[in-house]
């Protein structure tokens, strides 16, 4: 077979970031009655629901340490490389950081995918790697029954720069950088019926980096930051309610979508994770309609920013956002904790 005509899509039963272990059963597995063995120096470890570990270097500075890797959410394995590349990287940039250095993680069906193949997915990795202005120095691989490819990352940050998604405060404004909706388009796709304009749109918003967050982690007016991808907006919105302490008010007609969204859900395109999603935090929400529920629960590949930002750093935070070309519209707000309804919809 031609290397041109691969689709890599058909070869896994995931795609990106959809093909993440849903919150609840999550939950299971990380949970252990085995006591972990304190660490002074981990100012960020998996006791909280962060996008990476965070060691004090001891010197003001911190070591950053993350990974994530994931099935094709693209036919291309170049473009499968670079998606998952700046997926991988954005965890450190959520962090408030500077990514350093990579190391590659590959899993290959030697006998059904040629060499060829996953050497351009490791072409599409350097290509971003570069973007960031790092190597990717080394890693590992195995024979897998699906293709799966991943990066784990180290960055750097001042310790007072570093941003969490548990660290918002009530009144905060909530922002983010990158229109929802990939997990619904990628769905699109593996129908057939994705149409050119809106796969270019895809592949533009998953292949961007999320630069600005380290930008963003020298403003004392952003509070908190995460990065959106498989859970959805919700699910890592909620992540950072009960992180604070903090219930959530979306004002739905603000959040940034892709506006062909309607279409492709009238198609039926919603891919599976948003129903595993849903069954994980449904019951935190206030009441939304199907088509709320469809783009808010979307499962996110290398999506965007989800910044808190106090009311007196707003006008700064949105300049800085124009400036950057990004979307700077508040789309809500965090206020006290409301006991029967973790998010809801403003009215």
């Amino acid at each position: 077979m031609d290397i041109n005509d691969i689709k890599l899509t058909q070869y896994s039963h995931g795609a990106g970031c959809g093909c993440k272990i849903s919150p609840s059963v999550l939950d299971k597995i990380l949970h252990s009655a085995i006591p972990a063995v304190p660490d002074t120096r981990l100012l960020v470890g998996n006791d909280k629901r962060d996008d990476a570990a965070v060691l004090d270097l001891g010197n003001g500075t911190a070591l950053i340490s993350t990974t994530d890797f994931f099935m094709p959410i693209v036919d291309d394995p170049y473009d499968f490389g670079r998606i998952a590349s700046a997926n991988a990287i954005s965890d450190v940039y959520a962090m408030g950081g500077k990514p350093v250095l990579a190391i590659a993680i590959l899993g290959w069906p030697i006998e059904k995918l040629a060499p060829e193949v996953a050497q351009k997915v490791l072409e599409g990795a350097r290509s971003i790697c570069a973007e960031a202005g790092i190597t990717l120095a080394g890693g590992h691989s195995i024979d897998c029954p699906e293709p799966v490819f991943g990066l784990a990352v180290n960055g750097m940050l001042d310790t007072s720069c570093l941003k969490q998604n548990s660290t918002a405060t009530a009144g905060c404004r909530l922002y983010l950088t990158k229109a929802l909706g990939v997990g619904i388009l990628s769905t699109a796709q593996k129908k057939g019926i994705l149409r050119p304009e809106d796969a270019a749109i895809a592949l533009k918003s998953m292949v961007t980096l999320n630069k600005p967050g380290e930008l963003f982690g020298r403003m004392k007016s952003v509070k908190a930051m995460t990065d959106v991808t498989g859970f959805g907006l919700l699910g890592h919105l909620a992540e950072m309610c009960e992180g604070s302490g903090l219930s959530a008010v979306i004002e739905f007609d603000k959040v940034p979508v892709i506006s062909s969204l309607p279409f492709y859900l009238s198609q039926n395109c919603f891919p599976g994770g948003t129903q595993r999603n849903w069954n994980s935090y449904g019951g935190k929400i206030g009441v939304l309609n199907e088509l709320q529920k469809f783009i808010l629960a979307d499962p996110q590949t290398s999506g965007g920013l989800l910044v808190a930002v106090e009311e007196n750093g707003r006008l700064e935070f949105e300049e800085l956002l124009q400036e950057l070309g990004l979307p700077a519209v508040s789309f809500g707000w965090l206020e006290a904790l409301n006991e029967n309804k973790l998010i809801s919809i403003a009215l």
